[in-house]
């Protein structure tokens, strides 16, 4: 099931589904990861990101090709940091270039799956990983690459935590609709141009051995984001280099989930 997170008329958030007539029908989750299709139809207010996160894990230098772009070595372990939950955005809400990057904008973006924790997950192994899911969504990985490389002493959490920095969307992609999180297509389009066009095959880590990593004497909340590592094709690596601007359009599409559109202002 392809599940949307919404806003009613009334202001109320729900969960829905577009069934096989195209109309929007109401879900319920009656478990945690457990979902329903019922019979309401019901009016869509505004898209909301297709999940709350609890916590947001990043991976980076997951790809191969990613790695041999900036030159760095393959990493022996996964290369984890986090995001701040406040930098979520939905489907169609701006990615706003923050006031303390306007003097170095370097803004950039990063196409990645996102994986959704549906059930707490401490020490499980690989065998059993993708059990502990409760869904797949786009995500994308806005970084201020100044406070990034040379103004978070060091960490990256810093420069990948501003407010609208973590789009996330369009529909949260249940786990029967991705039987292999590991063989998907993903690209990111600027502005009708292709920047970045890969498959999760390329991951250095899969998903299955990230979710072994991450929750090994640590437990994964449910609604923990796991956002897997971007591609190569990013903009800072572009000569010359394409950072976000006001105006800008966004569209990055991951196969079986859908396509995540953001503009920027």
């Amino acid at each position: 099931m392809k599940i949307f997170r919404f806003r009613d008329e009334q202001g109320e958030i729900r969960l829905g589904a577009i069934d096989s007539g195209g109309r929007a029908r109401e879900v319920v989750e009656t478990a945690v990861g457990c979902f329903k299709l019922t019979d309401k139809q019901i009016r869509i207010g505004a898209l909301l990101a297709p999940v709350r996160p609890s916590a947001i894990i990043c991976i980076g230098l997951n790809y191969q090709a990613h790695a041999r772009e900036t030159g760095l070595p393959t990493p022996d372990y996964p290369v984890m940091f986090m995001k701040n939950p406040a930098a979520v955005i939905g489907p169609g809400e701006a990615i706003v270039i923050p006031g303390s990057c306007k003097q170095k904008p370097q803004v950039d973006f990063e196409a990645e799956l996102a994986v959704v924790i549906g059930k707490a997950a401490k020490n499980v192994p690989v065998s059993a990983a993708l059990d502990y899911v409760k869904g797949y969504t786009v995500a994308n990985d806005v970084s201020a690459r100044i406070w990034q490389k040379h103004a978070g002493a060091g960490q990256w959490v810093r420069g990948k935590s501003f407010d609208t920095f973590c789009p996330l969307g369009p529909v949260l992609a249940t786990p029967d609709e991705i039987p292999d999180p590991n063989d998907l297509a993903l690209s990111c389009v600027l502005n009708g141009e292709t920047m970045q066009e890969s498959h999760t095959s390329d991951m250095i880590f899969s998903v299955s051995r990230l979710i072994e990593y991450l929750c090994e004497d640590t437990t994964l909340l449910p609604d923990t984001v796991i956002l897997t590592g971007t591609p190569s094709g990013v903009g800072f690596m572009r000569k010359p280099p394409v950072y976000l601007k006001s105006g800008d359009r966004l569209a990055l599409s991951i196969e079986k989930i859908g396509a995540l559109e953001n503009p920027v202002a």
